[in-house]
């Protein structure tokens, strides 16, 4: 169940575009085809699905405090928590070079549609995102971890298709000039955000009502304390009138 929460809150509830807003650049300049932001798409899900389990592990076992214990008790006392962004940028940077080799070869027209913004992956603000929210947020096994990085890969993957796919039928609409290009795109993402936004109740639901049948509980417990403590008052009271 806890993989399953985490797949859907990072797809539609924690979307990388619609609720941190990371990547906009690429999201901006590569989404007037959508066989292009499919391209894209696909990459930014490999390195998020592949850097983020990737960096767990550096985390785990080399950066934070303690994390070199297995090397011996003389390490137990390191903290290397300082090198997070220059290690994880590192592995990104590794990763997205594999991806640009890969695509140049299997998908030329792929490569050249996509020009600087494939190597440009390596400084996308949403890749080294999902390695930070996935140290700030402490995830716990490296399944989790894989599983977020996947999960956040196709959120913004899900939000550049579909931008991709209104910018090429807004392309035959009468737009007013001043909001051609950028402008509607902007509006468009504004709208796109606050409908993901109703998402947010998808994994409360349950909780709220537990909430609500604990509630009840201890209302219930509360007037059968009261209906007992009046009993007592009337029992005294009758033994008083007695005596």
């Amino acid at each position: 169940m806890e993989h399953v929460e985490l797949f859907f809150k990072s797809i539609f509830i924690d979307n990388m575009v619609f609720a941190t807003f990371l990547g906009m650049c690429s999201y901006l300049a590569v989404s007037k085809k959508v066989s292009t932001a499919v391209g894209l798409g696909a990459a930014v899900i490999f390195v998020l699905a592949v850097t983020v389990p990737m960096n767990w592990l550096l985390d785990q076992y080399v950066l934070r405090p303690g994390a070199l214990k297995w090397l011996g008790a003389e390490y137990a006392d390191y903290d290397l928590s300082f090198l997070s962004f220059i290690l994880f940028i590192a592995t990104i940077a590794t990763m997205v070079q594999l991806v640009e080799i890969v695509v140049e070869k299997f998908a030329p027209a792929l490569y050249t549609s996509l020009g600087i913004f494939l190597p440009l992956i390596a400084v996308n603000c949403a890749i080294l995102g999902g390695s930070l929210f996935m140290q700030s947020r402490d995830i716990q096994t490296l399944g989790l971890a894989f599983n977020y990085g996947l999960a956040s890969g196709i959120g913004w993957f899900l939000a550049i298709l579909a931008i991709a796919a209104i910018r090429e039928k807004i392309r035959y609409s009468n737009v007013p000039a001043p909001l051609r290009g950028l402008g509607i795109t902007f509006i468009i993402t504004g709208l796109m955000a606050i409908g993901f936004m109703s998402f947010g109740g998808m994994l409360t639901g349950g909780e709220e009502k537990t909430e609500t049948t604990d509630e009840v509980a201890k209302v219930e417990v509360q007037k059968q304390d009261t209906a007992t403590e009046d009993e007592s008052l009337a029992e005294v009271s009758q033994e008083i009138n007695n005596k």
